[in-house]
This record gives C-alpha cells, sequence and structure tokens, in this order.
C-alpha cells in the first residue's frame, strides 16, 4: 500500500522546489493523494503564497466558489480554512463536492500548529468505494444512477459560529433576492425563502461517485460531512442529503461509509511551515477539533 500521506521532505524555497520537480510532485501526488512537505522554509503567507504560485496551476478562488464555510482572503488566492469554531469537527468530505463547481488540489499551510488536536485527517476515497462496494454494493448502485442532492440553510449575513454559516449573499454573490434567484435558476438548485432573510437551496443531482482519468474511481460527494456534521440552528443533517430521487439517505444507509472512512482515515499532525497538497478527486479530508490557537490557510487549483 502506498504511503499516505507521502511525506517529502526538505529545506529552502518550496516555490523553486515545485517549479523545478513539477512532474515528479504530481507523479508522487498521483499515487499517494496527498502530499506533506515538511523542512522547507515556508515562514509566512506570503511564502505559501509563492509556492502556490510556483506550482503553476490557475487558481479557484474563495469568491467564485459555492462553498459554505466562512473565510477570509489574506491574498488573492489564499484565504483561512473553515473559520468554525475549535470544538466543532469537520467531518471527511471531498471540497465543494455539495455543488456543481469544485477544484481539483488543494494546498493548505500551517501557519501556527494548534497546541492540542488540530490535525487535518486526510482519506482516500478510492479505497472507500472499493471496500464500500463489497460492504453495501446497492447503495452504491443507487448513489451511482441517482446521484444525491444536498439541501443547505443559509443565512442573509455571514454566521462564522458554524461550519455552514456563510451567507447567500456572499455563496452565490450577489445583492438581494432577485440576484439569488436568478442564480439558483442559472445553477439548477430549487429553492425556498425562509424567516429572518434566511434561504434553504437544494442541489440538482450531483455525482457520488467519480471516475479518474486513469480508471480508477472515487466516493467523490459530501456525504459524509453533511451527515455528521451540517448541524447549526438553521441546519439538520437528517434533512440535508437525499438519493437522487428525493428519498432521504438514512443513518442505515450511511453506516458502512462512515465506519470504512474512519477505519481508512490518517492525520496530518501539523507543524508550523508545513505545507500539505491534496488531490481533491482523490482524497477528502477534514478538521479535528483543537484547543489553543491554530492557523492553517488554504488555496484551491481550478
Amino acid at each position: 500500500m502506498t504511503d499516505f500521506p507521502a511525506i517529502i521532505p526538505g529545506g529552502g524555497n518550496l516555490a523553486a522546489f515545485l517549479k523545478g520537480n513539477k512532474a515528479a510532485v504530481d507523479d508522487a501526488l498521483a499515487d499517494a493523494g496527498a502530499l506533506l512537505f515538511r523542512g522547507f522554509d515556508v515562514p509566512d503567507p506570503m511564502a505559501f503564497d509563492a509556492a502556490v504560485e510556483g506550482y503553476g496551476e490557475p487558481g479557484f478562488t474563495y469568491e467564485e466558489s459555492l462553498s459554505n464555510a466562512v473565510r477570509t482572503n489574506v491574498t488573492p488566492r489564499v484565504f483561512t480554512a473553515n473559520e468554525a469554531p475549535p470544538t466543532t469537527e469537520i467531518f471527511l468530505h471531498h471540497e465543494m463536492a455539495q455543488t456543481p463547481l469544485y477544484p481539483s488540489k488543494l494546498f493548505f499551510f500551517c501557519e501556527i500548529a494548534a497546541e492540542q488536536g488540530g490535525a487535518t485527517p486526510v482519506c482516500r476515497s478510492d479505497w472507500v468505494l472499493e471496500r464500500l462496494e463489497q460492504a453495501a454494493p446497492e447503495f452504491v448502485a443507487r448513489v451511482e444512477a441517482e446521484g444525491v442532492r444536498y439541501t443547505n440553510v443559509m443565512p442573509g449575513s455571514d454566521d462564522a459560529g458554524s461550519g455552514q454559516g456563510r451567507s447567500w449573499r456572499s455563496t452565490l454573490s450577489v445583492d438581494d433576492r432577485d440576484g439569488a434567484e436568478a442564480r439558483l435558476a442559472e445553477l439548477g438548485y430549487s429553492w425556498e425563502w425562509l424567516q429572518g432573510d434566511v434561504l434553504r437551496a437544494t442541489t440538482p443531482a450531483l455525482p457520488a461517485i467519480r471516475t479518474l482519468s486513469d480508471g480508477r474511481r472515487t466516493f467523490f460527494n459530501q456525504l459524509i460531512a453533511a451527515f455528521r456534521g451540517w448541524a447549526d440552528r438553521r441546519n439538520d443533517p437528517n434533512r440535508s442529503i437525499t438519493f437522487g430521487g428525493g428519498e432521504p439517505i438514512t443513518a442505515e444507509d450511511m453506516a458502512p461509509a462512515i465506519e470504512i472512512a474512519d477505519e481508512l482515515t490518517a492525520d496530518i499532525p501539523w507543524q508550523a511551515g508545513d505545507v500539505a497538497l491534496v488531490d481533491n478527486f482523490l482524497v477528502m479530508h477534514g478538521r479535528r477539533p483543537f484547543g489553543g490557537k491554530r492557523r492553517v490557510l488554504a488555496s484551491l487549483v481550478a
């Protein structure tokens, strides 16, 4: 079995390393799914930004995304990771797979490591699917045939106290309800306005299984995160996910996937200066709860 995540030890300028070794880095990423660059000279967000630029692929900005999370840009292509409270666990997911728009790769940078906890769990989604096809073949067949739908209830202004707290104005890049409805219609969503300037939006049926260019198949979705973690004063995890036809996905449906993914998960225990590169089509990630100050930044690749 491939080392996971694969650690790339080094020193000196990470931007120069990534630029000069792009083909080898991409080969290692395709093999492992997640790479941890440790020991390089990455002291601050600007050095991280330079490293991402050195990698040489176009960015996927937070502003243009449909991410549910509240984030703050540090540079045009670097932003804070999910700003949910430290006690909130963010469960395994493929970044933005609950939307029609998602990045292909993710960079993370640890500027400040937490005093306790705060690791980033990662899990190979192709390994999960291989096991899940044996444990729950009917479920796999159904989500592959029907796809899945996600329902998210968004506030009118950002709520940083929730992992699902990004406002509908920010999420949809609009100023008013007319603009929101036009954008939702363009995306194929259904929606309902609730009291208090709150919007409930449901996606069209989205794929739950992805076939990669080399033929590998992955459990590419946000089902685990939505079922386990989409809970705040607006969102109920039991109403967040359905099969493509609209029938609820139950705890019994999700149990095998959750058990298998938990068994296959490895943690990235951050050290200050670490940079990780994750293939978003191959690997799920999350965030463990933590104590003390923690600052992990992110940058996305289109």
